[in-house]
């Protein structure tokens, strides 16, 4: 194999390692969040967060979409004030899957920014609720 073969044939290999790396976050993201849901739904705790994480998911997706196939006929966007609203009621996974599939929304940093905070937010909402039994929660917020 020459120089230029070894070389096509490591840059073919990039996209997939990228691709991934991705699954690899957004499973890892995901795994506290859908391991907390779907825990309260089979302790019959309640049913709603598993419900909500996956139709606002798909809500997400959809508006992402949506979105990204305004912008490019110029058609009425989705305000960002509504996207981060559908994030924040769980439809995280879902924008966060659908900004890397559509390539939208990845570049804008104050709208990342908003995002991962909504993202953090909710990581430290179950981290609280599953390994610190809801204790910090309860002490801050009653």
């Amino acid at each position: 194999m020459t120089t230029d073969q070894r070389a096509r044939s490591s840059s073919a290999k990039q996209p997939v390692q990228r691709v991934r790396l991705k699954l690899f976050v957004l499973l890892g993201l995901c795994a506290l969040p859908v391991f907390g849901a779907l825990s309260m739904w089979v302790r019959h705790v309640s049913v709603i967060p598993a419900c909500l994480y996956a139709a606002m998911s798909i809500l997400s997706f959809f508006l992402y979409w949506r979105d990204k196939h305004q912008a490019r006929s110029e058609g009425w966007r989705t305000p960002e004030k509504f996207l981060h609203g559908a994030e924040l009621l769980g439809g995280w996974p879902g924008a966060l899957l659908a900004q890397q599939l559509f390539r939208h929304k990845t570049r804008k940093v104050s709208y990342q920014t908003v995002f991962w905070l909504i993202i953090v937010l909710h990581e430290l909402f179950w981290i609280d609720r599953l390994l610190l039994g809801g204790r910090f929660l309860a002490r801050h917020l009653y």
